[in-house]
């Protein structure tokens, strides 16, 4: 078991919405963390002054090599990527280039300087596509259906590839649908967030579709603490982060009405081009490799959220 309290880590991407709160955990646990971000979506306020910052992008090979001679990481959280589906599908080759020749740096550095091993923030629906088997396993032939999910699944593969060529450590964990605090309402946001942000300003919410779309809802922390176990659990493993549980739409809208007290009906839209009728993980393996379990059901997540967006925005 490895002593968790002495470790030189990287987090790229860590101004971001999971990253933050991972960075947030990693130095509450005694780490010495060293964030990269260039703030293309990420959000310098989010970020705990306790973390060393560098606003610099992944894709700058000489940049980043001079950061990790400078900082000898034990460890990496690579979470940087261009996350947003719509704009993988206008700009495929801008893409393909955060999220893949990045990640290559990234791969490279970490096997040139020694890493003990990297851990992956990857996209269990837009990986598993349309028609996955409910709940979805991870030995399920990944069907992505749009080039955000295709980076992330080739980010995938040459991360196995550099484990099996260089003995690069990896854990990789493909989350469901992740809300929580400091998510952004703005942009490619979650659903919670930007319910969150009309029903506390009490402006229109917009469904699009029926509603009664499935989701597999799992809270930030949850994820984050998946992300800690994954230090010194799950060698070489791919794994779904989820609760393996199923809500609607319209189920999410009613829990949330009743926790703000929003008294506005929704108002439905046609459906977005691309958007899943059903995205449900399964979360056995993680409770059997990772021995996690969500401690967040819907409900006291969402009050959880709300209560940090009153507080905090």
């Amino acid at each position: 078991m490895a002593d968790k309290s002495k470790y030189k880590i990287l987090v790229t991407g860590g101004a971001g919405f999971i990253g933050s709160n991972l960075v947030d955990k990693l130095l509450e646990e005694g780490h010495s963390v060293v964030v990269v971000d260039n703030l293309s979506t990420g959000n310098i306020n989010l970020l705990s002054p306790l973390a060393l910052f560098y606003q610099q992008d992944i894709r700058d090979y000489k940049v980043m090599d001079i950061i990790f001679e400078t900082h000898h990481f034990d460890y990496v959280f690579h979470l940087a990527a261009q996350i947003s589906v719509p704009e993988s599908v206008e700009n495929p080759k801008k893409d393909a280039e955060i999220n893949i020749l990045g990640t290559l740096n990234i791969l490279s550095l970490s096997v040139k300087y020694g890493i003990k091993k990297i851990i992956f923030s990857s996209s269990g629906g837009a990986i598993y596509g349309e028609n996955a088997p409910i709940p979805t396993t991870e030995d399920y032939c990944p069907n992505p259906i749009s080039p955000y999910a295709i980076s992330k699944l080739a980010c995938e593969h040459y991360i196995k590839f550099f484990s099996k060529e260089f003995s690069l450590d990896y854990t990789i964990l493909r989350y469901s649908n992740v809300y929580g605090p400091k998510q952004t309402p703005k942009g490619e946001a979650g659903v919670v967030a930007i319910f969150t942000e009309n029903m506390l300003n009490n402006q229109e919410v917009t469904i699009y579709g029926t509603g009664e779309q499935i989701r597999d809802f799992v809270h930030v922390y949850d994820v984050i603490q998946a992300n800690i176990l994954s230090l010194d659990r799950a060698k070489n493993e791919i794994i779904n982060i989820s609760t393996n549980e199923a809500t609607s739409i319209n189920e999410l809208f009613k829990i949330m009405k009743e926790e703000i007290n929003y008294k506005k009906t929704p108002i439905y839209q046609q459906k977005r081009p691309g958007d899943l009728e059903v995205s449900v993980l399964s979360n056995e393996k993680a409770k059997e490799i990772l021995n996690w379990q969500p401690s967040f059901n819907l409900k006291k997540g969402v009050k959880n959220t709300i209560e940090w967006y009153r507080t905090s925005v």
